[in-house]
Formats: C-alpha cells, structure tokens, sequence
C-alpha cells in the first residue's frame, strides 16, 4: 500500500514551505529536537528515537484529521528550519499518542536557533492560522507556551491573539492565548 499524498496540506509563504513531516525530515527534526536551547521551553530534548516516534504519530494525524505538524522549510536555502502545528490541546501531560478532540484547536511552533528573531515563527503561524480559519473551518485557535518563554508570546501578539490568562494545559500551567474566526477575519 502506497503512503497517502499529504501534498494537498503544503502551505507556502514568502521565505517559506511547510511540509506535513514524514520521514526524510528525520535528521532536520531530531537537530532541532535535540538542542537543549531551542526546546528549553517546550518538553525537554528528544533523542532521535523519540523524534522518529514523533513523525510516526504525526503521519498518523495526518491521514486521520487532516491537520497535524509542518516541517518548515526555508525556501532560499532548502534547509529544515523549524517545524509549527494545528493539533488538538491536551490536559495531560508527556507525549501521548491520543488525541482529544473534545480540545480546542492549538497553534504551535519551534524554530532552529540560528534562525531565531528572523520571524520565521511570524510567518509561518500566519499561514497556519489561514489554514485552520479556512481549510479547517476552525472557530477558535489557542496557543500557549511557558509564562517565562516572552518570545513565543510575542509571536502569539503578533498574529493577532488576546490573552486569556495562566491556564492548565499539558498537565502545567501555562500562558494561554486565543484567536477567533471572526478576530482573523478582522485581521486579514
């Protein structure tokens, strides 16, 4: 059985492409999942094993949802320079491979380091929001991150997003922001 066409879910920007990862993006996910700065924030660095189980999952949401991660793409130089996400939020915490859609819709990103404040996050975001406002017919977007991770949070300023408050997310406490249909439409 040959593997599904997830061409359909490319999103293109600018600077950018954004790929549903599969498995030739092992070695430029794992270099960003395993650099201990560029997940401070996030669960902690993954060992090329855990990023390959991650892709798997993820390959999985996307034949069965229609929404998952991105690999991104610089389009200048080709090279992996961060990865981004519509998924559903957990309660819990750890990486599990269950998925809750009774959870709203989350928008997420991380970016290789030396391809930090060049507003790769900005932009990619902007094209996962259309995507899921559009494609996804989604009615809310909410995204999180550590209260002490400014950046992330100003990436979420950026798109457009309202502060909700510190919020219970991943089994933390979490910066908690939000973005409507209605908001995005307002913006565009």
């Amino acid at each position: 059985m040959s593997p599904p066409d997830l061409s359909k879910y490319e999103l293109t920007t600018a600077r950018l492409r954004l790929i549903p990862c599969n498995d030739d993006h092992l070695d430029g996910l794992n270099a960003i999942n395993s650099d201990p700065e560029a997940m401070r924030y996030l669960h902690g660095v993954q060992t090329r094993a855990e990023t390959k189980a991650m892709i798997d999952r993820v390959k999985c949401r996307w034949t069965e949802l229609g929404y998952s991660w991105w690999t991104i793409f610089e389009l200048s130089s080709g090279e992996i320079v961060g990865a981004g996400c519509i998924q559903n939020l957990r309660r819990g915490g750890g990486a599990s491979p269950e998925v809750d859609l009774s959870c709203p819709l989350e928008i997420g990103w991380r970016v290789r380091r030396d391809r930090w404040r060049q507003g790769i996050a900005n932009e990619a975001a902007r094209a996962m929001a259309e995507f899921a406002f559009t494609r996804l017919q989604a009615a809310v977007l909410y995204a999180v991150c550590q209260p002490e991770n400014k950046a992330s949070a100003g990436v979420m300023v950026k798109l457009g997003m309202h502060y909700r408050g510190i919020e219970d997310w991943y089994g933390m406490k979490v910066t908690t922001y939000t973005l409507s249909a209605e908001q995005w439409q307002a913006l565009s």
